[in-house]
């Protein structure tokens, strides 16, 4: 997973605020209790240290967004008197926590995006499509919607003249209209870098987008059940295939991440375990993808630079200026350093851990090797 959506909570120095607050909505009183329990959070940083500025901007964000159902959370950043950022989760955090540290604790956030993947949904039919593009990093989703001509858009039955005539003028109709629909589809890729394409509706319809699509948008096209346009219980049966389908394509990836972590363990090959040799491959900007588990109430610590993501140790002496240096989680220290040299990042689970003979909590796949 792309951790560029990290960028706001790394643009100014710390200390930074963090808190994690479940926002569920399930209980007829459920907006106080969660005002309650943040204002535990709230003094909670008040206690490490954090400014009345910096907890009046979480004040202003915490709560929840009002009218989402379901299981939920969110996570909150400020420093300075600024809030940097605010998260809805999909799930509810592991615990209502809250840190003021010299970094952001930001490895549930990351671990809660990990499953999201830049997306384009499509609902097609002869006429023309919707198109809905998803970036990664949530958000309202762009919108295209194209309705073609519909004279003869009926292919007839029969023979004669006139029926060959409308077929034709249906078949030139069909085509064009899936033109611009691909058109459509193509620049819906290119806004949120999708990492695939769900669509659903007319089968013939889908057919010949699939004439009119380039070989990479191709690629990403998956057929899913469901995709009226107009019909709002065959758009309500696409959304419910697409969300299947998506966890489908995130197990998938996350499995062949994994693989590729466990084979590369097992050769010695383009992989490092630990956090020592993790940190050092970090340095020197080697790391394709970060590995790291749910560190649970036992977080260790890294030195790390206040103002260089990259320079960072178990040794407080490796450090370019040890004097200035700080301590951090070594999750949070590794992740910086991961968004700075454009790693990639995936979680270890439990399940992952087992299936690993080294059974590691930190790792990472490298794109290249050297001498540590």
């Amino acid at each position: 997973m792309d951790l560029g959506f990290l960028d706001p909570l790394y643009r100014r120095g710390g200390p930074v605020a963090s808190a994690y607050l479940d926002t569920t909505l399930a209980v007829e009183d459920a907006a106080k209790q969660i005002e309650l329990r943040w204002r535990d959070l709230r003094a909670g940083l008040a206690e490490e240290g954090a400014d009345e500025p910096t907890l009046k901007a979480m004040d202003d964000a915490a709560g929840g967004v009002a009218g989402i159902p379901g299981p939920q959370g969110e996570a909150l950043f400020a420093a300075g008197g600024e809030l940097l950022g605010a998260y809805s989760l999909s799930r509810p955090p592991v615990r209502d926590r809250a840190t003021f540290s010299a970094l952001p604790d930001v490895r549930e956030l990351a671990a809660d995006r990990e499953n999201g993947m830049p997306y384009v949904v499509v609902a097609t039919d002869r006429v023309g499509a919707d198109v809905y593009a998803y970036a990664a990093n949530g958000g309202e989703p762009t919108e295209r919607s194209f309705n073609g001509a519909t004279l003869h858009i009926q292919k007839v039955r029969g023979g004669g003249y006139a029926h060959k005539h409308y077929q034709r003028t249906s078949e030139e109709l069909w085509s064009a209209n899936a033109a611009a629909v691909a058109e459509d589809v193509t620049a819906a890729i290119e806004d949120v870098g999708a990492a695939a394409v769900f669509v659903g509706g007319d089968e013939r319809a889908i057919g010949k987008l699939r004439e009119h699509l380039g070989k990479h948008a191709n690629g990403l096209l998956v057929e899913v059940a469901g995709g009226g346009r107009a019909d709002e219980s065959a758009l309500a049966s696409l959304r419910d295939s697409v969300d299947s389908a998506l966890r489908q394509v995130a197990e998938a990836r996350h499995e062949e991440v994994i693989s590729q972590f466990d084979a590369e363990v097992q050769r010695q090959g383009r992989a490092v375990e630990g956090a020592g040799r993790t940190v050092e491959a970090l340095r020197s900007g080697q790391v394709g993808t970060l590995l790291l588990a749910d560190p649970g109430g036992q977080r260790s610590v890294l030195w790390t630079a206040p103002g260089d993501p990259v320079d960072s140790a178990t040794d407080r002496g490796r450090l370019a200026d040890p004097e200035q240096a700080v301590t951090a989680p070594v999750d949070a220290v590794l992740l910086r350093a991961a968004h700075a040299t454009d790693a990639a990042f995936a979680t270890l689970s439990e399940g992952d851990i087992a299936r690993i003979a080294t059974a590691p909590s930190v790792g990472a796949i490298l794109r290249f090797t050297m001498e540590l």
